[in-house]
């Protein structure tokens, strides 16, 4: 199997990442790295497995994330995931909410750098996958740059070769996971000195990102970029990424065929009772800046969720743009 290629690659977003919208996003970008949304080692274990790990071969490139503290129930997660074919397995060390603190996973661990070293570990001898982590820059009052070079020489010694790494720190007490996405200021300047420092490490760039000419400028001092929230909100503006980044020829679908291309999908997973909402609601942002945006996103809003909705419901909203 090639290299796994990270020099794009789209957030593990919660609510957001899941298989329909990484369906959608692939139709757009063919080389992008994707990720899932955070999966738990709970839900693993003790859920269906099955319904939070398939995937459709479309997708990849694709990784799993995965949010859990305990090396053991870490590395069985990695035996029961090898098979599903992921390409990568990340493990969330940057997640501030309240349900990932109270289950020990996710951005406290930051504190816990012996722990997410024993966890890496674990995984690494449990699974042929590249082990990787997602953090931040660092938490609460443990921010200091001295405290990064730390965690990383502490988790990097345990066998990781990557990071990914949110420009930001994060609050545990007083910030709500929404604003300790925007509110905690980005210092870009952090991670691109740790770059130099371990120059040996894969060190791939989060947090904030919106345009090509902001990616050109990271790839200048770090591996690769990640992008979050306008991947989602404006899902378009990844058609320049395989040209610009990968040497693709080919240039993306317009927007309509995109919409075109994803109906077969859409009308299969109907066929296995998944309501069209829960794959139309990924794609509000598909028209974006574009004439007639506002009229799509009300056209799917107002009608994907009534009893009946079909597929040609999204043509019909593709129509009410120019």
């Amino acid at each position: 199997m090639s290299k796994l290629d990270r020099t794009i690659s789209i957030a593990p977003m919660m609510d957001w990442t899941d298989r329909h919208d990484r369906y959608f996003l692939r139709l757009i970008t063919s080389r992008a790295l994707l990720y899932t949304e955070m999966v738990t080692t709970g839900a693993i274990l003790f859920g269906d497995a099955d319904r939070h790990l398939r995937f459709d071969p479309a997708e990849q490139p694709v990784a799993l994330q995965l949010g859990g503290s305990s090396p053991d129930d870490l590395a069985k997660c990695c035996e029961i995931a090898e098979p599903y074919g992921y390409r990568e397995i990340n493990l969330n060390v940057g997640c501030p909410s309240d349900r990932v603190q109270n289950g020990r996973f996710g951005a406290c661990l930051m504190a816990e750098p012996k722990t997410v070293a024993a966890c890496v570990s674990a995984m690494k001898a449990a699974t042929s996958l590249p082990v990787t982590v997602k953090n931040r820059i660092g938490i609460d009052n443990l921010d200091s740059y001295a405290h990064l070079t730390e965690f990383t020489d502490t988790i990097a010694a345990a066998g990781c070769k990557t990071f990914i790494i949110h420009a930001r720190k994060a609050w545990l007490t007083g910030l709500s996971p929404k604003e300790n996405r925007t509110i905690p200021p980005l210092d870009y300047d952090r991670v691109y000195q740790l770059k130099q420092d371990f120059s040996e490490l894969e060190i791939i760039i989060n947090g904030g990102i919106q345009s090509t000419d902001e990616i050109d400028l990271h790839l200048d001092n770090v591996d690769g970029v990640m992008i979050g929230r306008e991947a989602y909100q404006n899902p378009y503006f990844l058609a320049e990424i395989d040209k610009r980044y990968f040497g693709l020829e080919e240039t993306a679908p317009e927007r309509k065929e995109v919409v075109e291309r994803i109906l077969p999908y859409i009308d299969r997973e109907m066929a296995n009772g998944v309501p069209l909402k829960s794959i139309s609601r990924h794609m509000l942002g598909l028209f974006q800046g574009r004439p007639g945006a506002k009229a799509w996103r009300r056209h799917i809003s107002e009608n994907a969720h009534l009893n009946g909705a079909a597929p040609s419901l999204l043509e019909a909203a593709a129509a009410k743009t120019r």
